[in-house]
């Protein structure tokens, strides 16, 4: 059996597992940074999708709710907060009378419920085909035929069984399709046209739910989506609303959006200053490690270039110890930060904004990134060791102590 040449990587490496637990220091220093990189760059391509889906699902310049209801109109869109206020059905003409007013569109919000009448609590939005511009343009991106009667259109995190059905006040519906991930409260949400909500009304009024009392589907609505004519602003048209009718609250879709992208960029601009400046100083400090180490281990050096090693070949040793233990700390914290993909969901919840995961091919991209600039950090720190010790006098070196 031949004696394995000692290469200057296998030296590296003998090294470092010689000191092991100065070693799994050093790791994990570079696995943290790795993570952060690569975790608040993903953090921060999700926070900008979810905002782009949430700017392109809206559809309408306008939305009216009852008076008091914004809230929970936000909390529906942002977070899928279950929600239902009515108002008369005659607001909806109302509002389509007003001048500026290009179209509108009703629609009509019930709740589930969390017992064992239904499969899963969620919320229902109801939308009126003849008129709607909203909702029925994301529908056609999985489903091209018309929505039929007593069938569904399901969020993307509605789970379904394997017969694509859903029981709802002990009747089952057919999902015609799932939504796309949007990153939004319309990912949890069900959609049906006005004759099946009506029909899923009756049922959850046969059920005893308390909200049914007093609501006719008929002849009652939650929201109007409003687009507005060129020519006018969002502010003239909700002053005319406000000014002809009372009772009602009018949010401004690119108002809302505004307001959460500010949070939105403070957020992703606390990343960014966050990211950079833990980077720097994980890599100040595994400088100051492997100049202190370097400083120890002198004479081992020394001993090295008295046995023929050049300066050079020391020099490459230190900056292949440091290669070594980024490499590994890298592919650890890059590997450690796909943990967050599958929880993107409870993210967006926690955060309240619109999370949405970026396409695999920019996640591994962001990861890529993230991993090259860890592995780089380590020769990057160790350079002016690396240097100093390049430098340094071989024989008053080993003699020193004598």
């Amino acid at each position: 059996m031949g004696i394995k040449a000692l290469t200057s990587t296998r030296l590296a490496f003998e090294n470092l597992r010689h000191k092991a637990q100065r070693t799994a220091g050093l790791i994990t220093v570079a696995a943290l940074v790795a993570f952060v990189l690569a975790s608040g760059g993903i953090l921060a391509a999700s926070l900008k999708n979810g905002l782009d889906s949430m700017r392109a699902r809206l559809g309408a310049d306008l939305i009216v709710v009852p008076l008091g209801y914004d809230g929970g109109m936000e909390g529906l869109l942002l977070k899928g907060e279950p929600a239902y206020f009515y108002f008369d059905k005659s607001v909806e003409g109302k509002v389509k009378s007003v001048k500026g007013v290009k179209s509108v569109s009703s629609q009509f919000f019930l709740t589930s419920s969390n017992q064992s009448c239904c499969s899963v609590p969620v919320q229902f939005i109801g939308f009126d085909p003849d008129t709607d511009f909203s909702v029925q343009p994301w529908i056609s991106e999985v489903y091209k035929d018309s929505l039929r009667d007593g069938e569904l259109i399901a969020g993307h995190d509605i789970a379904l069984d394997e017969d694509k059905r859903l029981k709802f006040f002990g009747k089952k519906y057919g999902v015609a399709s799932r939504l796309n991930e949007t990153g939004t409260g319309f990912d949890q949400a069900v959609y049906a046209n006005m004759n099946t909500i009506r029909q899923l009304f009756e049922e959850a009024k046969k059920s005893g739910l308390n909200f049914t009392r007093g609501i006719n589907p008929d002849e009652s609505i939650s929201s109007v989506l409003v687009r507005i004519e060129d020519g006018y602003t969002a502010d003239q048209v909700i002053h005319s609303i406000r000014s002809s009718f009372d009772g009602l609250q009018v949010i401004k879709t690119k108002s809302m959006v505004s307001s959460i992208a500010e949070n939105l960029g403070k957020l992703v601009a606390f990343i960014y200053i966050l990211v950079p400046i833990f980077f720097l100083c994980a890599t100040f400090m595994l400088a100051i490690v492997f100049s202190v180490t370097a400083g120890e281990r002198r004479k081992e050096f020394a001993t090295l270039r008295a046995l023929g090693a050049t300066g050079n070949t020391v020099s490459a040793l230190v900056i292949k110890e440091a290669l070594l233990v980024c490499t590994a700390g890298g592919i650890a914290g890059t590997a450690l930060s796909t943990l967050l993909l599958p929880l993107s969901q409870r993210i967006g919840e926690s955060l309240g904004l619109p999370y949405l995961r970026p396409s695999p091919a920019l996640a591994l991209l962001v990861l890529a990134l993230s991993l090259a600039v860890s592995v780089g950090m380590g020769p990057a720190a160790s350079l002016y060791t690396a240097v100093r010790l390049n430098q340094r006098e071989v024989y008053p070196t080993i003699r020193e102590g004598e």
